[in-house]
This record gives C-alpha cells, structure tokens and sequence, in this order.
C-alpha cells in the first residue's frame, strides 16, 4: 500500500518543535527507565508484555496527525478487541500541521503520537520529545524485538544511536526478496484492442508510435493512450515511467542520479510528445482531475494505459470486466528501455507511511510499548485486517484466511455500516503488507493478473529515501521551487508543438534549477544517501 500526504509549515513545525525541545528540561531529562512496572509483572523476553500485565483500567492518548482517520476506540470490532486484550481504553485524537504545532509548542504531548512525514521536523527532532523504543523494550517488553524488523529499526536509528519511531508498510530487503507487495505500477490494454491491432510489442519508441496510430484507425472513439491525472503532480510521467524503463537510482560511484534528465527517460517524453502531435495523446489528459479520469476507466475509454497506484482503481476495473466480459484490461510490458534496462518497480519502502512515537510525556510508557508490540505482532495484523476468526472470516482447506460470504456481501452492499461495525483494514496505524500473503486469493479479482505479471519487478529504492532536504531550510525552498517547476515543464514538453519546441522548454528547466541552488541541493542529497548507504550497510 502507498498513499501520500503532503505535509506543509515547515518552517513553522520547525520553530515550534525548538521552542518545544528547549523550553523543558523535565522534558529532556526524562528517560524510560524513570518508569516503574513493580507490581504488575516480571519481564519475560520469551513472552508479550500485555499478556504479563496485571494492570487494569489503563488509558492512553494517541494523536495522529491525519485529520481524515475517523476512529471511535472500542466501538468497532477491531478496537473493542484490542481495548479487551490489553485493558487499555485510548482517546484518539486526530488533527492537521497547525494543530501538532500548537502541541508541541503547548508543551504537553499524548503518550503516543503518529506522524505521516519522515522528513518532518517533528520527526528529525524526535529524540527531544519522544522515548527511545530500545529502552522502552529493554524496561518493559524485550518481546517488541521479537516481532519488530530489524532492518527497520536501524533505518530508524538517529544519529545518537537510538530509536524513536516505528512506521507502518516498512517494507524491508527481505519482503523484496519474497515478492509480498504486489506492484502498483501497471502498463495496461484492453484485450478487444490489443486482439484487433495484432498483440504487438510496443517496446521500441517506434513500435509504441505505431500501435497508438493503428489504435486510432481501428477505434477513433477510444483515447489510444491514457495515464493518471497530471493537474496536480507529474502521475505516472516522472518516477513510475523511470522505474518502468529501469532509470538507475545512484551513479556507479553511489551518487546522486538525475533520473530527470537521463538520456533514456527523455526519449520515451518525446516520444510521448509525438503521440501527442499525432493527436494520439488528447488534450483532456492533462486537464482531467481524479474523478473524471476514474470515470473514464471505468467506461473503458481508454485503449491503453499507464497506471500508478492500480490498486485503487480495482474496483473501477472490475466494473468494466463485469460490463464486457472477454475485453477485460490485460497487462503488457509496453514500452521498454533503449539502454536495456530491466524494470526497477518501486514501492513502499523502509520508511513507510504513518511513523508512531512513545512521547516523554506518556503517562504509562510501559502499556503503551506493549501496544506497539501487539500491533506489530502477527495477531494483531490479522486482527486489524481480517477481524475475528468465526466472525469476520474463516480459514480454508490451504490454511489461508477468507472474509466469511456474509461480510462480504455487507462490504458490498453496504460499505459504511460495515465499516462503523468491523473498521476492517482501516486500524492501519502498524499495518504491514505481509499480512497479505496471509489471504486467499479472490475469486475474479480484476488485478490478479497485474499483480502476476509484477512478480520479480520490485526493486528496493531504499538508497534514494528521504534525500530531499531538510523542511525548513533555504535549500528545501529551491527544491520546492524546482519540483513545482519540474511539473509545469513536463507537461509543457509533453504537449509541444514540435522537438524544437521540447527542448527549449527542457533547457528552461535546466536553467531555472541552476538559478535555484541545484548544486547546493545535490550535495545534500548526495550526503544523505552517503547516511543511507550507512544504515543499509552497503558497500559502493
């Protein structure tokens, strides 16, 4: 799963957490160990702390900084299980940037706080106001380490050694390795189309040139290319087209690699761009927002297309299968690198999405490291994403958990009492998609073939996070500038008149990075990724 949230007021976030971080020394003093369990049970590495715990009538506050999560703890099946589990009620609460700073510069933090940015200020400074999850496991529940990654830990290690958050959909090495994420990147045609033009490659820019003439000529009410919308970012046209053709990530000296500009990925933008001149690539492709496009996918309008994040438009999918069986959407390798290039498909990587923290001002430290435990732990990942075995699903003959027939059809036919009844996937504070491999295919899913035909393309792009610079500083306002200017220049190259024209906007883009401290922002980026290369113990 990869979503993403834009997060503002750096410099704001910034000022605040400093004010925060020295205006209390209680604050910085305060240490795990200041905590005492005495009384309530003995430390068992072999055994979860929650099960050990004799404390009743616990309560915790949880803020996450994600005001469109809706949670009403211990009202669904899901958070009433947990709540029983552990004797633990939580007052969630949920706000937006102006509401974390009035926090942080209030001075009193919940016990548990869940950012959505790695590269925030709250999450740089978090060793000022958050508890090292090392020491909360070594005090209270060394079983954490049984459950928790590794690989993820160390990625978030600060630079005083320790560790103070755990994210959801850290994917690791290893979870590469075993293919548990199914790609989300998909070059995609309809069967009827791809049947009537003779199923041929479209690999080469010429190829592909041609297919989308011979698509046009056969099926002149069909738009012969499509990709998702570009009204306010670059979609599919920037790093999943990269990723697509195997643009490198690093240089061969493990530096940073200007994908942007690599020779490769811009003959497949012009090529692009002379689709577009062939009338093959329509205007309203670079106007259309979100819901216009997702209606055209679901009527079939497009003939071919290029779709990042295909998981959400499943259901889109299935609609257009359901309504012409036989002329369902097929997965191809399209177009394919001029370097030789294999795929480097990217997904969530280490650092995941929603990052959760213990705060120094967590009024039982110890209850609240056990919750991470169990929410990380293989019963809890069931529990937030299947439910109760008997009464949300069953296992089949393969051992592999089903969604019982009744839920399902209450799913379908009406989403949001399922929803306010059993929250199902939606408790996905420490989600992680190897619970997926848990699940029993679905039968006629619309993205079975997609995901098959993916198998093997993933590729860890853990070198490259989180290399952009700091929120907050000058250089992080260039890289602003210039990723706002990278949009417009795309989309102005791609709907050119003629390759004159593409390269005189390709060239303005070059120039407006160089008068924007590009150099500066190149050597924090080639400094972070040196970090990087350190936590992943890679060798250049």
């Amino acid at each position: 799963m990869k979503k993403k949230i834009v997060m503002g007021a750096g410099i704001l976030a910034l000022a605040s957490l400093t004010l925060a971080a020295c205006g209390g020394k209680e604050k910085e003093a305060k240490k795990a160990s200041d905590f005492s369990i005495e009384g309530r049970y003995e430390v068992d590495a072999t055994k979860p702390a929650w099960q050990l715990d004799t404390k009743k009538d616990n309560k915790l506050t949880w803020y996450i900084n994600a005001d469109w999560l809706k949670l009403d703890w211990g009202q669904d099946m899901v958070t009433a299980k947990i709540k029983e589990d552990l004797n633990l009620d939580v007052e969630i609460i949920t706000g937006d940037d102006t509401k974390l700073n009035t926090m942080f510069s209030g001075g009193e933090l919940p016990d548990i706080v869940t950012l959505t940015d790695f590269n925030s200020a709250a999450a740089k400074k978090a060793n000022t106001w958050a508890l090292p999850l090392d020491e909360l496991a070594k005090n209270f529940d060394p079983y954490f380490n049984e459950v928790a990654a590794q690989e993820t830990l160390n990625w978030f290690t600060m630079d005083d050694g320790k560790t103070y958050g755990y994210p959801n959909f850290s994917n690791t090495t290893q979870d590469y390795k075993d293919n548990i994420m199914p790609v989300n990147t998909n070059f995609i045609i309809r069967k009827d189309v791809y049947d009537a033009i003779g199923q041929p490659k479209l690999d080469t820019p010429e190829n592909f040139r041609q297919a989308m003439k011979d698509i046009s000529a056969k099926f002149p009410d069909l738009v012969p290319f499509g990709f998702n919308p570009v009204v306010d970012n670059t979609g599919a046209l920037e790093k999943p087209l990269q990723d697509w053709i195997g643009v490198p990530l690093e240089t061969e000296d493990g530096e940073f690699y200007d994908r942007n500009l690599d020779e490769d990925y811009l003959t497949w933008l012009k090529t692009i761009n002379e689709v577009y001149q062939d009338g093959n690539v329509v205007d309203d492709s670079f106007a259309d927002d979100g819901p216009t496009f997702d209606e055209k996918v679901k009527s079939g309008k497009y003939a071919t297309m290029l779709l990042d994040g295909i998981s959400g438009q499943g259901g889109r999918l299935q609609e257009f299968n359901n309504a012409n069986p036989g002329n369902e959407y097929l997965p191809i390798d399209g177009p394919q690198s001029t370097k030789g290039n294999e795929p480097t498909l990217n997904a969530t990587g280490l650092s995941g999405w929603m990052i959760n923290y213990v705060s120094k001002d967590a009024k039982d430290p110890a209850k609240a490291i056990q919750l991470f435990t169990y929410l990380i732990s293989e019963q809890g990942q069931i529990l937030t994403k299947f439910g109760i075995e008997g009464e949300t699903f069953q296992y089949t003959a393969d051992n592999k958990i089903e969604i019982l027939p009744e839920i399902q059809q209450l799913q379908l036919e009406k989403p949001e009492e399922a929803s306010k009844k059993y929250r199902l996937t939606e408790f996905l504070l420490f989600s992680h998609d190897r619970t997926n491999l848990l699940a029993a295919p679905k039968k006629d899913f619309s993205l079975k073939k997609m995901q098959e035909w993916g198998v093997g393309k993933l590729k860890p792009h853990f070198i490259i996070e989180n290399i952009k610079p700091e929120a907050g500083t000058a250089e992080a306002r260039s890289f602003e500038q210039i990723e706002k200017n990278w949009h417009t220049s795309l989309i102005s190259m791609l709907r050119s008149k003629d390759s004159k024209e593409f390269d005189k906007k390709l060239d303005a883009y070059k120039k407006f990075r160089e008068d924007n401290s590009w150099d500066d922002i190149l050597k924090i980026q080639n400094e972070n990724m040196a970090k990087n290369r350190e936590k992943l113990d890679l060798d250049k």
